[in-house]
């Protein structure tokens, strides 16, 4: 197991040409990268963090999930393929940066009308998949309480489509969904991936691992006997800290449990 950072961690307090170098500064041993809109799309612009991340590998990039993703299962044909050429540009820039997984959201269960079609979902993800194995890159669906995988069984109807499919557990969705983290990681079993980790206060807000009530002891007991070997990432939202030192703090922190246990 790997500790690491996601760049979503400093959302609003640097853009990711700052997050990255400060990173490597650290010492940080892996992250995930969040391209946070349509101009961070592209190689160039990869190249750019390439050059700043020094001995940082990038285990993962992540994208803001509704300006294409959704539209990768749109009815339209129109719609589908430039949703398709953005996909392309992102994993573009997965490939600049090494990074072999995409964090995927999928479809954003926004609308109240929106119906499930579980056996149209999984075939396009399937296609989705391929396409981004192109580039070396493992597509990786994650629970989001928002979003199409928001509850655990969800993702065997994903996997029997779509064979090489990865998984992402995100704590602090697997609360907002109501299910147990535990019931999502059962549910990934091998195709997990990679772990999204945040802790939370007695009273139930958000904070950095270390300074909540989560038992950070169970979960990676938990992950050892999974045979897990990925990456155990920090994701914070910028608001849950109040000085930089905190999350680097908190990332010692993890780093730690990924000894003790990994």
């Amino acid at each position: 197991m790997k500790a690491g950072i996601s760049t979503a961690s400093l959302f609003l307090r640097l853009n990711n040409e700052d997050a990255v170098p400060l990173f490597a500064e650290w010492g940080v041993e892996t992250s995930e990268v969040f391209l946070t809109s349509f101009s961070e799309y592209s190689p160039a612009f990869a190249k750019k963090l390439a050059g700043k991340k020094g001995s940082l590998s990038v285990h993962s990039v992540h994208v803001l999930n509704t300006q294409f993703e959704p539209q990768l299962y749109a009815e339209h044909p129109r719609v589908r393929a430039d949703a398709f050429k953005w996909l392309g540009k992102a994993m573009l820039s997965a490939q600049v940066l090494s990074a072999t997984h995409y964090t995927f959201h999928g479809i954003a269960r926004i609308k109240r009308s929106f119906r499930e079609d579980i056996a149209r979902t999984a075939a396009l993800t399937e296609e989705i998949s391929s396409y981004c194995e192109k580039f070396g890159v493992q597509l990786c669906y994650e629970n989001v309480e928002w979003a199409f995988f928001n509850r655990p069984e969800l993702f065997a109807a994903l996997k029997s489509a779509c064979p090489n499919l990865g998984g992402v557990l995100d704590i602090k969705q697997a609360k907002l969904s109501g299910y147990p983290w535990q019931d999502y990681l059962k549910a990934m079993g091998q195709s997990l991936t990679h772990v999204h980790v945040s802790d939370r206060t007695t009273s139930g807000e958000l904070c950095l691992p270390g300074k909540g009530s989560f038992d950070f002891d169970e979960l990676f007991r938990a992950l050892k006997g999974e045979g897990f070997d990925g990456a155990v990432i920090l994701e914070n939202y910028a608001r849950d800290y109040s000085e930089l030192k905190e999350l680097k703090e908190a990332y010692l922190f993890l780093k730690e449990k990924v000894e003790k246990f990994g």
